[in-house]
């Protein structure tokens, strides 16, 4: 139902050029939102740009998204290069992750977005923009806003419509439809066919599911992969979803189900990364941004 609801205002707001805000945790599905706003929208024959404000240093976003003229710094490019919002003209972009967009530049985006032009770097002239704006966060701007963190005008210039996606835990009875697609992509993918029995299924619908349907997904190209034949059993997904032994469910253990989360991820991750060898292996395995992989060490003090 959760996701009917959200689908309905897909529906309502694509054919219309307004700007939208979609916010949800980690691997719930807001790039596939923002995919699906674009397809069905009047530009969808025109560029469509994403960029993760995340992802790429602060220190170079600002020319990413804006651009710049020749000789506007030092190792600039001859000739300059346009940035992400001049490719995007005409068509839509994606600002993933905007809650991780540096103060000063969202100040500077703010004004791109209420002229609708830009100026590059070191640039003298305006550069028109016909362009529709796409925005997702995993933070609570509105918390980011009384921090201080996140523009208060800059907020409700991307919130004409948000579209808030719940976490996996808050709507299990997709759960199985979603393991079930996941079963028939990587069965085909693989050369298998694989089907998870009754009391593997219950266990999934029984996880929290920290990292949503991303994590979801990844464990179950991991049990097709690793199912030698029958259905997958209640045993192989304990085992997948506890690499070492971890309790997952509140009534297992005295630990705060934050505590759990953090214990979880802290133990996943370290197990990846000894298996993997390297963090941009470990990001690609996990389904994260090497970005994120890099301060998830740095918070569970791993070099």
């Amino acid at each position: 139902e959760a996701m009917r609801q959200v689908m309905e205002v897909v529906r309502t707001v694509s054919a219309a050029d307004v700007t939208v805000l979609i916010t949800g945790e980690s691997g719930t599905g807001k790039e596939l939102v923002a995919n699906e706003v674009y397809q069905r929208s009047e530009r969808r024959d025109k560029p469509f740009i994403k960029v993760n404000c995340a992802a790429i240093p602060s220190e170079l976003l600002e020319s990413e998204l804006f651009g710049y003229e020749e000789g506007a710094f030092t190792g600039a490019r001859r000739m300059g290069k346009a940035g992400m919002f001049e490719l995007a003209n005409t068509g839509v972009i994606l600002l993933d992750e905007i809650g991780d967009m540096p103060l000063p530049l969202q100040t500077k985006l703010l004004r791109v977005l209420q002229e609708r032009e830009l100026m590059r770097i070191g640039g003298s002239k305006p550069v028109k923009l016909d362009i529709r704006v796409i925005a997702s966060t995993n933070k609570d701007l509105r918390e980011e806003i009384k921090g201080g963190r996140f523009r208060e005008d800059l907020f409700y210039r991307l919130n004409v419509v948000p579209i808030a996606l719940k976490p996996l835990r808050e709507r299990r009875e997709d759960i199985p439809l979603l393991a079930e697609e996941f079963c028939r992509a990587y069965s085909k993918k693989y050369g298998k066919s694989v089907l998870l029995s009754p009391d593997g299924m219950d266990l999934l619908i029984e996880y929290h599911w920290p990292g949503n349907i991303r994590e979801l997904e990844n464990l179950i190209e991991r049990l097709v992969v690793t199912n030698d034949s029958g259905p997958i059993a209640r045993s192989s997904v304990f085992r997948a979803l506890n690499p070492n032994g971890l309790p997952f469910s509140p009534s297992e253990t005295s630990q705060t189900l934050k505590a759990q989360v953090g214990a979880f991820e802290r133990e996943l991750i370290l197990h990846t990364l000894e298996r993997e060898g390297s963090l941009r292996k470990a990001a690609r395995v996990l389904g994260v941004d090497h970005s994120t992989l890099v301060k998830k060490c740095r918070q569970y003090n791993r070099p």
